[in-house]
């Protein structure tokens, strides 16, 4: 365990430096200002944002669990973090395309459109595993406490 510990240590050493020989040769030094600020704010936006959403989520359905199957409880994770994850993905070029762009070929889609399909796409299906779920829950209740038998 600790040579592997140390082993992935030294790759991720290895990955970073690679990165930041990558940067500084082919980012103009006026240019990593920008990259610096959009990196810390994907951080905040995924520490602050994100992550409280999901566990918050998480814990909301933890407590259904109870009345719920596991199955719909990982279904709505699922979307829940696909949904958030894609959202911070193209939000970026939403705003970019709000704001222009020199040449149009390089955001040529209406992603604006093309994220809220998608975002209804996976309402539809965590509302479809919900009503699968609370419909199997009722049809068949399950006891708090499983029979045990004294043979």
């Amino acid at each position: 365990m600790r040579a592997t510990r140390i082993v992935l240590v030294v790759l991720g050493v290895l990955v970073m430096a690679f990165g930041a020989y990558v940067l500084v040769t082919t980012v103009r030094p006026n240019r990593i200002g920008g990259l610096a600020t959009w990196l810390l704010a994907a951080v905040v936006l995924h520490d602050a944002v994100l992550s409280p959403f999901v566990v918050a989520v998480g814990l909301l359905l933890r407590r259904t669990g109870r009345r719920l199957g596991v199955g719909v409880l990982v279904v709505v994770q699922a979307a829940v973090v696909l949904g958030s994850v894609l959202a911070l993905v193209v939000l970026p070029e939403i705003a970019a395309k709000h704001h222009g762009q020199k040449n149009p070929t390089v955001l040529p889609f209406d992603y604006t459109t093309r994220l809220l399909v998608v975002e209804g796409v996976l309402l539809a299906v965590v509302v479809v595993a919900l009503v699968v779920g609370v419909v199997r829950a009722r049809r068949s209740p399950r006891p708090l406490v499983a029979a045990t038998t004294n043979g």
